[in-house]
């Protein structure tokens, strides 16, 4: 979006903007449609798709911002306050799918080892209110601490950061290790956990393998999608110089990882889907 790295003039990015217009119209669609069927459940709803609704929820706001990006791709959003906005309503969202994923995934394996406990529990769900709350919470309270991170003066596009003001080497590590590592370690021990605990049982139920193909795609997703922004995150703030020939690259490389990550509000559907078909087989 950056003509350069010492100039605030801006060129439109129309292949960005394309892909992102088709990420928007997807996503659109798809959340559109998870909305309608959990609302027209609300009554009956459990723990779970208390998680699951917040995943929807944070998906929808990411994309219902997802206009201006498209607009700031083809004809450039003046640098002021609102991209400073939109800059962080984008990536709180993001990253509100990324912590409630982690939830679900120790709550499925809560009640793939505690079974007869977590029945109990089902529709006591106060304790999944209050754990998304906390979600929303914590990551709207770490935007108000870091919100200087992103003005329009830290700022060279409306998405895009100025090359004389790369993120803090202790806030990159806050990033990755809070909003990547950690996620990622708690899906991977829940769900070779679950997927373990599933494969004792000798039954080739069709319930069993749709529980072990949800979990195994959940954590794919999680990898495929997070896994390059993350990377973004080190070459970008402390392996690649600023100044240097690689840093039109590593611009680059953070702008497609950046498109890869927010297409994650599209393959969540994937667990909507399995949840929604279990729920409504249920009834």
């Amino acid at each position: 979006m950056c003509k350069n790295n010492t100039t605030l003039e801006c060129d439109p990015e129309i292949l960005q903007g394309v892909g992102y217009t088709l990420l928007f119209i997807m996503g659109l669609l798809i959340n559109i449609a998870a909305f309608c069927a959990f609302i027209s459940r609300r009554h009956s709803w459990t723990d779970t798709h208390i998680y699951m609704f917040n995943l929807v929820l944070a998906d929808s706001i990411l994309i219902l911002f997802l206009p201006f990006r498209i607009y700031d791709d083809f004809r450039c959003l003046p640098i002021n306050k609102l991209c400073t906005f939109l800059f962080m309503t984008h990536y709180l969202n993001m990253y509100v799918g990324i912590l409630t994923t982690a939830a679900v995934s120790v709550h499925r394996y809560l009640a793939v080892s505690f079974p007869m406990r977590i029945r109990a529990w089902r529709r006591k769900k106060g304790t999944a209110v209050v754990v998304c709350l906390l979600i929303w919470g914590l990551l709207l309270t770490f935007c108000v601490i870091f919100k200087e991170k992103n003005y329009p003066d830290k700022l060279c596009a409306c998405y895009e950061r100025h090359s004389k003001s790369p993120l803090d080497l202790k806030l990159v590590l806050l990033l990755i290790i809070l909003g990547y590592i950690l996620p990622l370690l708690i899906l991977v021990f829940c769900s070779s956990q679950i997927i373990y605990i599933l494969l004792k049982h000798n039954d080739t139920s069709e319930e069993k393998k749709g529980i072990i193909g949800i979990v195994t795609a959940n954590l794919v997703v999680f990898v495929v999608c997070y896994t390059p922004i993350n990377i973004a995150y080190i070459v970008n703030n402390i392996v690649v110089p600023r100044d240097s020939q690689y840093s039109i690259c590593a611009d680059d490389y953070l702008k497609v990882s950046e498109w890869i990550a927010s297409s994650n509000c599209c393959f969540d559907s994937i667990s909507y889907y399995f949840l929604l078909k279990h729920f409504y087989s249920q009834r």
